[in-house]
């Protein structure tokens, strides 16, 4: 027979379950063939068979039917073995995935509290190092206070202490100019008064270890000292004040002012 070459690709592929059936076929037929070579009067395993007709066996028939159905059960048992190993290997990688995402949650999670822990723990050296500095700070400020600078009660220590508050106000002077003029008006008295002059005579007398006036006093006195003419370094910062003003600098004055 002629093979149709020109069909043959719009023939579709013959499954497996349907070539098995085909050989069943084939066997059947070839025993059939087979039983009907037999002569008329050759003997069989059940009888005569009739002239003209075929003979052959049941068993032999039901052999290869059994033969077929046993094949195609063998094929589904193994058809649904794959299939029960794909399902079986997609759980797997199913658990597999689901293991390593558990990990990788669980890796991120320790991930974040060792971040939390390590900024609390900077958090907490940076609360402490500031409570420190502040500690260090007022430490500072109060050994300060105790090492406040402190002056004699005598002429040296006013003279001293007087020249400090006036290199704080920028008033002018030296140690020296001032202690020139102080001998010279009080010889060092701070309870020193004037009554005699013209100044006394028009009821404001000259007071204090720089002969100070109450008017004069009062227009140039020194925030932070008293407020008494009396006071030793009230009395020489306010002098020396009027004194800059006045003539550049108390160690200007020569004689009295």
């Amino acid at each position: 027979m002629l093979k149709n070459t020109k069909n043959r690709a719009l023939s579709r592929a013959i499954t497996k379950r349907q070539k098995i059936a085909i050989a069943g076929v084939g066997t059947l037929g070839a025993a059939a063939l087979a039983l009907s070579a037999v002569p008329g009067n050759a003997q069989t395993t059940t009888a005569e068979a009739p002239a003209g007709k075929v003979a052959y066996s049941s068993e032999q028939i039901k052999d290869v039917k059994g033969s077929v159905t046993d094949q195609l059960a063998g094929d589904k048992v193994k058809a649904e073995a794959m299939v029960a190993k794909h399902k079986a290997a997609v759980a797997a990688a199913k658990h597999r995935a689901a293991v390593a995402h558990d990990k990788h949650v669980a890796a991120q999670a320790t991930a974040k509290q060792r971040a939390a822990k390590a900024a609390a723990a900077k958090k907490a050296a940076a609360e402490r190092k500031a409570e420190e500095a502040a500690s260090r700070s007022a430490k500072r400020v109060a050994v300060k206070q105790v090492a406040a600078k402190t002056y004699a009660n005598n002429l040296d220590g006013w003279i001293r202490e007087a020249l400090d508050i006036m290199k704080k106000h920028d008033i002018p002077g030296t140690y020296n100019g001032l202690h020139k003029n102080i001998m010279r008006e009080s010889s060092g008295n701070p309870n020193a008064i004037n009554n005699w002059d013209i100044n006394a005579q028009n009821g404001v007398p000259s007071i204090g270890l720089l002969q100070v006036i109450k008017p004069t006093f009062d227009a140039y006195h020194v925030p932070g000292t008293a407020k008494s003419q009396y006071d030793p370094v009230a009395n020489l910062t306010a002098a020396a004040n009027y004194a800059a003003d006045r003539y550049g600098s108390i160690d200007n004055v020569n004689s009295a002012y």
